[in-house]
């Protein structure tokens, strides 16, 4: 999102698709969200069709990943609140991959995230779709920020690796 500041939902769909990659590329599994102000057609904002758009050519792409949307942050990361608000949601644990419809949702979710995570873990960011692996640290960053960047690093390493092989 730092070079495609309002992308379509076609580069959201291959963002997405990239974004799944790496993060199954680290051993976890996988549960994403398309994240919008809307859950499941409540909107017919341009955002929130973007993402539904978005949706359907993931799906379409890969149709055994484990993604929802469009959805709300709050339902995204609650099973509680999806109980409730998207009780026919196919996430059957909470979303740790959220895809966003532009930069300033992306940036303004991350930051939010990163300062009260608490305990959790956030790592990024990432510039997918680049011939070679790229790491965006910005002067805020701190160290741990920068240690949790070292996985990620070491399984695009062997990624390309085992891709040249």
């Amino acid at each position: 999102m730092h070079v495609n500041r309002d992308p379509d939902a076609k580069q959201i769909a291959e963002m997405t698709l990239l974004a799944a990659q790496d993060v199954q590329r680290l051993g976890a599994i996988l549960s994403v969200a398309m994240v919008s102000h809307s859950s499941y057609g409540t909107s017919e904002a341009p955002s929130a069709q973007k993402m539904r758009d978005a949706l359907a050519l993931v799906r379409e792409s890969d149709p055994e990943l484990m993604i929802d949307g469009e959805m709300r942050a709050d339902a995204a990361l609650s099973r509680a609140v999806r109980a409730v608000d998207c009780p026919d949601s196919v996430l059957t644990s909470d979303a740790n991959l959220l895809i966003m419809p532009n930069v300033d949702a992306a940036s303004i979710t991350y930051n939010a995230l990163r300062v009260t995570a608490g305990g959790g873990v956030t790592v990024g960011g990432i510039l997918l779709g680049a011939a070679q692996p790229v790491h965006i640290l910005t002067p805020s960053s701190t160290v741990r920020r920068i240690v949790n960047m070292a996985p990620v690093s070491v399984a695009e390493a062997r990624a390309q690796e085992m891709h040249a092989a």
